[in-house]
């Protein structure tokens, strides 16, 4: 059979290279794919975009499954487009992906269900958003409220910091139409996480645990961005947490929408801070996969992701399970010159190798061009290697992206700090 997928990062190449192992799939289009899927045994790019375009060539190549990698489509209702012909897809509705579309919709809704947050209020005005955070106290979070591909959100460690964001956001316009409202959030303690589970309006299937690094330098230091690496499994995320996080966030959240009139089917990724006590509570949703965590999960997964997926779209998710490499997963981001506020493109990569037994570098922001491959995104390439621990892993992803050079690269080299710390102390 025939699948497509639809995006063009990293997390899209893993996904599309994950499918692309089922002995049941004989081709995975990818739209429109980087200068890695053009590569990729099993895998075809195509210049196809826009819903309409989308339906003719699932229609036209007989297309089994279509899964959407990124939000944008999502937020624009491919998924009900694709329904409405009668064509199976994997995503959550227009309706669903405003969790991640509307971060005012995704905090009222968590306040209407009990999900625990931070405290939040909502502005379209600078005033009374300046006044709100005279009122609180400092570290404190500014928000945009629409899709910002992963740079939307501002963590002011002072009072000056937090109005020099809202007067971008609201006065400057620095996030276009995302930023026309913002939300002021207090700030959480504790450690973030990343879970992230495939729903089928009913049942739900825990993914391995992970956790990105958000911002560009190490020690967590700088702006913040989609994503400079992340890891997998998250040592924060014990099996006590992770009892927890079902009970308290996973659960009421699909019961919440179904409630709603709109049963979850898709991916649903709850981004978390747990505090030292082990309460998680809920930072935003994503209604997909995340990138950078994508590329350590899917590296570990042993199960036939076509086979979860299809368990998911048939509402059969309570009967399987997802296995998984007991080995640990760990991806570096290599950024362009420039990422976040401006990356640079067109720059020629040299040194990429072929993909090993314990390793796989996934394309992001590249394309193919004279038989070779170039920059033409933020985060480039996601170097992903398995280990038989955290440092295990980090240490060979960072053997394999010492040999990758692009002119202006940037990496962090603290990937993994958190676990490799935590493994430290116990």
């Amino acid at each position: 059979m025939k699948l497509l997928v639809i995006g063009s990062g990293g997390r899209e190449h893993a996904i599309a290279w994950r499918l692309a192992q089922s002995p049941r799939v004989q081709k995975v289009f990818v739209a429109p794919g980087n200068g890695g899927t053009a590569h990729e045994p099993g895998l075809e790019n195509v210049e196809v975009s826009g819903n309409e375009a989308l339906v003719a060539f699932a229609r036209e190549e007989h297309i089994h499954l279509t899964v959407v990698g990124p939000e944008a489509p999502l937020a624009e209702g491919i998924v009900d487009h694709f329904r409405a012909q009668g064509l199976r897809i994997f995503g959550p509705t227009r309706a669903c992906a405003q969790l991640e579309s509307s971060k005012e919709f995704a905090k009222a809704f968590m306040q209407r269900h009990r999900i625990p947050t931070a405290a939040f209020a909502s502005f379209t005005q600078a005033k009374p958003a300046h006044e709100y955070v005279a009122s609180r106290a400092a570290p404190i979070v500014v928000k945009a409220d629409g899709l910002a591909a992963g740079k939307g959100v501002v963590v002011a460690a002072t009072p000056e910091e937090a109005h020099q964001a809202i007067d971008r956001m609201l006065l400057e316009r620095s996030m276009g139409s995302a930023g026309e409202r913002i939300l002021i959030e207090d700030f959480l303690e504790g450690e973030e996480a990343s879970f992230i589970v495939m729903c089928d309006g009913a049942h739900v299937l825990a993914l391995a645990s992970s956790q990105d690094h958000k911002r560009l330098y190490d020690g967590d230091e700088g702006p913040n961005t989609g994503g400079m690496g992340a890891y997998s499994p998250a040592p924060v995320v014990t099996p006590k947490v992770h009892a927890r996080v079902l009970r308290e966030v996973i659960q009421p959240t699909l019961a919440g929408m179904s409630a709603e009139g709109h049963p979850y089917t898709g991916f649903l990724y709850a981004g978390l801070m747990i505090d030292g006590a082990g309460t998680p509570r809920v930072l935003e949703y994503n209604c997909r996969l995340g990138d950078p965590e994508t590329q350590p999960i899917l590296l570990r997964l042993k199960s036939d992701l076509y086979d979860l997926i299809e368990h998911a779209i048939e509402g059969r998710l309570d009967a399987i399970d997802a296995r998984w490499d007991r080995r640990a997963a760990l991806g570096v981001v290599l950024a362009a010159a420039g990422y976040p506020d401006a990356p640079r493109k067109g720059d020629p990569i040299s040194g990429i190798p072929a993909a090993g037994d314990d390793y796989h570098v996934f394309h992001a922001g590249t394309a193919a061009r004279d038989g070779g491959v170039i920059t033409s995104g933020g985060r480039v390439l996601c170097v992903t290697a398995l280990g038989d621990s955290i440092k295990m892993a980090q240490r060979r992803a960072y053997q394999v992206a010492e040999g990758i050079w692009f002119e202006g690269m940037q990496l962090r080299r603290d990937v993994g700090h958190h676990a490799i710390s935590a493994a430290r102390r116990a």
